[in-house]
Order: structure tokens, then C-alpha cells, then sequence
């Protein structure tokens, strides 16, 4: 039961009803029952994963906390009678005590997502390395069921208790309101992989039914259901003709398809977080973004401060900060600046980390050197980008272009084809491939074939097309419009026909521009699989 299907709308529909008629302390219970029924549906035996980290996070969540608690009451109650040698031992054993619970709940939640999502991807490659040195010994690929979401919901989880850890949350009191954060159920398929903090303030609290509120959430998720069904939905058939027969579709049509899977990608990812966040809204619940207008992005920095917002928030805080300044990196740091000189010994532990928490990110996309590729492209992308600044600064003092609205298209314009490319390894099936596709938009002479009707042999008719320019063009439009003002405040402060207009035109472009039928496959995510 995924967001587009038609018995996700009336169990939605028939939990709205419910929400608002029970008494208000029992909403959140209706929330959590909602949530492991919908992820029951999907398969019974994805609920042991999900309990099992549930129950293991809390419990070592509240070990840590009550070991923070202890520390600050034993320093109040000594702090007159303990000497800094004292209070520093008597910490130090409280950090031994703290790495049992934490170091053990860690591995064991990381440990199943790598099971689950890796093994066969290590089994893979073992036997790949034996052919190679010629032993004839094969091991058997493992029947393992990948739950859905799972990434999704252990991030979650660790953020969790790595907060608590670090003392930055006092965590959930009640082991099934944690539950609810963990299963929560309009995030647990895509995101946004939300922190407890900023989430708890508003999921167990009681929620009048407000029309305002709703209008809106019901706003947002019709716009995710636009975004996914009218452009989405209707680009994958050509992008799918495009990767499956890359003897066929090589040069120009590479650099077609490079452009409609980003596309593609962006209308599917921000329309399921669009109806995620929508859902939230409507049962009170505040969910935050997840992007920025990335395709406004004048660098591939810029675009992943915009892109999927809070898994690189997850990254940067969890791994890039303290991977950098460990004191194994600050050991590397001192050491490359007494050998190589201080400019080095500054870059080192910023670019090795970089590098590892774009690897991780890789690997966390998903079980494939296709994506190990991507993320390391993206690292050495950005590091380059940074090693260049100097140049783009004495550039700048040079020409007065950075003002410039030309040069701000053509930056905007260069990220994207920039980071459309590095998109290709998520499009073909191996690196070796995605390669020689990518060479061959420079060393094909197939560019005119784009003009010769090619593209209406790619599953899509004109009438396709027409729609999927004019769906673009209205994200451009209203991506414009939000750069300066929120739409719906906007639309809101119209007069009521006007708001009921605008509300029937987004419902009949969805029944009439809607991609359903053969070919189509308007119940699945990207990011499902992820």
C-alpha cells in the first residue's frame, strides 16, 4: 500500500475521520497503530526488524540518559569535596559505562541494515575475486528479505541515540511514543529522516481539527500526487526505453536521458516528500523540508545543501564532524603539516573525510559499485570544486560577471548537467557501462537523430511531451514564485472561488494528465528501494 495507490487514499481517508473524532490524548495511539498496520501490510516479517530496533534503541537510549542524569546530579551533590583529578576519572568511567549501551545498540541496528542490504552485495565480490585468481569455489547468494525503509528508519533511530549520547535530547519517555517516531508512517518509505527534537514537538500532542491547516496539507499532497503521476510517472517510460538498450540509445540520446531522469528523479522524490510532509500537515503534524529548490544551485555544494536536506544533515553531523576533527585525523593533520606544509596539513582530515562520508552515502543508496561510484564522484567533484575557489575568485576580480543574471544561468545551468552526469551511474547497470555511455556523448555524431523523430519512438507521443514541458514548466513557475513568497499564503489570501478554482484545476490535471495505465507504474517511489 504505497502513496499513489487507491487504497492508500481511503486509508488515509478513513484514519482522517477517526483522528478527529476520538478523544485528543488518544491521537498519537491512532497514529502508531496506523503506522505498524501500514507497514504490516507490506510484509508481517518486516515488523520483527523495525520492533527489534525500536525496543533496542529506546532501552539503550534511556541507559545513556540515565547515565547523563547521574553524572550531573554526583558532580552538583561532590562538587565541593571532589579534586579535577576525581571529577575527570569519575567521567571517564561514565564514558566506559555509556560505550557498553551505545557502541552495542550501534552495532546491532547497523549490523542488520548491513545484512540485509549488503550481504549478497559482499557475496558478490568475494566470488568475483575468486574467479579471478581461479578458484572454482562459488558461495550461494542468501534469500534475505530488504525491509522496506529500512535506512530510512534506522537513521532515525541513531540519530536518536547518538543525541541522547552527546546529551542533546532527553529522549521519549514512553516506549511506544518512541515507537510512533520510528515508524511514523508518511516518512518511513522516503523520508524526510527527521530528528526526535523537531519532530516530537508536534506528533503526540493533541490536534483540533483545524480547516486552514488541512486545506493545506491537502494543498501539498495533490501537488506531490502532480509532481509524481502527470511528470514522474510519464518520464520513466522513456527513461527506462533509454537504459535498457544502450547499444541502441548511445551520444546524444545519453545526454537526453541524463536530463529526463533528473527530472524524473526530482518530480518523484520532492512529489512523495510533498505528500509525506502534506499528510503530516493534515493530522497536525510538522515534518520538515527536505528541499530547496536545488535546481537553483549555482555549485554541487549549493545543490547538496538543497537536495535531500536532511540526509546530508544526518551525514555532516553523524559522520563528516566527527570523523574531522578525531584525533586520529588531528594526528594526520599535525603530521601532514610538519612534512607537507600547513596548506596541506588544513585540507587533509576535510578532504579524507569528505571522501568517506561520500562513500557512505553511496553505499547507503544502495548495494552496487554503481553507486559507490556515484558518491565517490560526488566527493572528488566537490573537492575539486574546492581547490578551484581561488581561481574563481581571481576570475571574479577580473571580469565583473557575479552579478551578472546571465551568469547566474549559466552557473545554474552548468550544476545541472554537472550533477545529471554523476546521476548516470545511478541509470546504467554497471560502472564499466555508465562510462562508455558517458564518453559517447562526446564522440557520437548521432546528434541530429534527436530531430528526426527518435524521441516519439521512446514510448512517449507528442501529446506526452506536451504535458511533461507543461508540468515542467509549472514547477519552474511556481519554484520562482517561492523564492520570494509561499504559494499556498499566497493562495490562501485569495478570495474563496478563486482558492476552490485553483484546488479543481490541480485535481482535474491529475484525472486527466495523470500517467495511468499499461506501462505505467504509479505505486512506486525511487527511493523505495533505498
Amino acid at each position: 500500500m504505497l502513496f499513489t495507490s487507491y487504497s492508500f487514499i481511503v486509508f488515509i481517508a478513513v484514519l482522517f475521520v477517526l483522528y478527529y473524532i476520538i478523544p485528543k490524548k488518544y491521537q498519537w495511539i491512532l497514529l502508531l497503530v496506523a503506522s505498524y498496520f501500514f507497514y504490516g501490510l507490506m510484509s508481517i516479517k518486516y515488523l520483527g526488524y523495525i520492533l527489534v530496533t525500536t525496543v533496542t534503541t529506546f532501552y539503550a537510549g534511556r541507559q545513556l540518559k540515565r547515565q547523563n542524569l547521574y553524572q550531573k546530579d554526583y558532580l552538583k551533590e561532590h562538587k565541593a569535596d571532589m579534586s579535577r583529578e576525581d571529577k575527570k576519572a569519575f567521567k571517564e568511567q561514565i564514558k566506559k559505562d555509556k560505550k557498553i549501551y551505545f557502541l552495542a545498540c550501534i552495532l546491532v541496528n547497523f549490523g542488520i541494515l548491513a545484512f540485509t542490504k549488503y550481504t549478497n552485495f559482499v557475496i558478490y565480490n568475494v566470488n568475483h575475486i575468486s574467479e579471478m585468481f581461479g578458484n572454482d569455489i562459488v558461495l550461494s547468494f542468501w534469500n534475505i528479505a530488504l525491509p522496506m525503509g529500512i535506512s530510512f528508519y534506522t537513521f532515525k533511530s541513531m540519530s536518536y541515540l547518538i543525541d541522547i549520547h552527546r546529551d542533546k535530547s532527553q529522549g521519549a519517555n514512553s516506549l511506544f511514543k518512541f515507537a510512533l517516531f520510528v515508524s511514523f508512517f508518511p516518512q518511513i518509505i522516503q523520508g524526510p529522516i527527521s530528528r526526535f527534537e523537531h519532530l516530537s514537538k508536534t506528533l503526540y500532542g493533541p490536534h483540533t481539527f483545524d480547516y486552514d491547516r488541512v486545506a493545506f496539507g491537502l494543498q501539498r499532497i495533490l501537488w506531490g500526487f502532480f509532481k509524481k503521476l502527470v511528470i514522474a510517472d510519464r518520464l520513466l517510460i522513456a527513461v527506462n526505453t533509454l537504459k535498457n538498450s544502450p547499444e541502441q540509445y548511445s551520444g546524444g540520446f545519453v545526454l537526453v536521458l541524463m536530463l529526463m531522469y533528473s527530472f524524473e528523479l526530482y518530480a518523484d522524490f520532492t512529489g512523495g516528500i510533498d505528500i509525506a510532509i502534506g499528510i503530516g500537515q493534515v493530522f497536525g503534524v510538522t515534518i520538515e523540508e527536505n528541499f530547496n529548490r536545488p535546481y537553483f544551485a549555482k555549485n554541487i555544494t549549493d545543490f547538496w545543501r538543497r537536495w535531500h536536506i536532511t540526509m546530508g544533515a544526518w551525514f555532516r553531523d553523524y559522520v563528516f564532524y566527527p570523523l574531522s576533527v578525531s584525533k586520529r585525523m588531528l594526528k594526520l593533520s599535525k603530521w601532514a603539516r610538519k612534512n607537507f606544509g600547513d596548506a596541506i596539513g588544513r585540507r587533509l582530515p576535510v578532504y579524507i573525510s569528505t571522501l568517506i562520508v561520500w562513500f557512505t552515502t553511496g553505499i547507503w543508496h544502495g548495494a552496487s559499485w554503481n553507486f559507490i561510484a556515484w558518491g565517490l564522484a560526488n566527493g572528488i567533484v566537490i573537492i575539486i570544486s574546492l581547490e578551484l575557489k581561488p581561481y574563481y575568485k581571481w576570475f571574479h576580480s577580473k571580469f565583473n560577471v557575479a552579478d551578472k543574471r546571465v551568469f547566474h544561468a549559466f552557473q545554474i545551468i552548468r550544476t545541472v548537467l554537472l550533477v545529471s552526469s554523476i546521476r548516470l551511474f545511478d541509470v546504467y547497470k554497471n560502472v564499466p557501462l555508465t562510462f562508455k555511455m558517458l564518453g559517447s556523448m562526446f564522440t557520437a555524431q548521432n546528434y541530429s537523430s534527436l530531430f528526426n523523430g527518435s524521441l516519439l519512438e521512446l514510448g512517449l507521443a507528442m501529446y506526452d511531451y506536451v504535458i511533461v514541458f507543461g508540468g515542467l514548466g509549472v514547477l519552474l513557475i511556481v519554484s520562482l514564485i517561492q523564492r520570494k513568497s509561499n504559494v499556498r499564503l499566497q493562495l490562501a489570501s485569495k478570495p474563496v472561488h478563486i482558492r476552490h478554482a485553483a484546488f479543481l484545476m490541480l485535481i482535474l490535471s491529475l484525472l486527466v494528465f495523470g500517467a495511468y495505465g499499461a506501462g505505467y507504474d504509479a505505486s512506486q517511489f525511487i527511493y523505495n528501494q533505498f
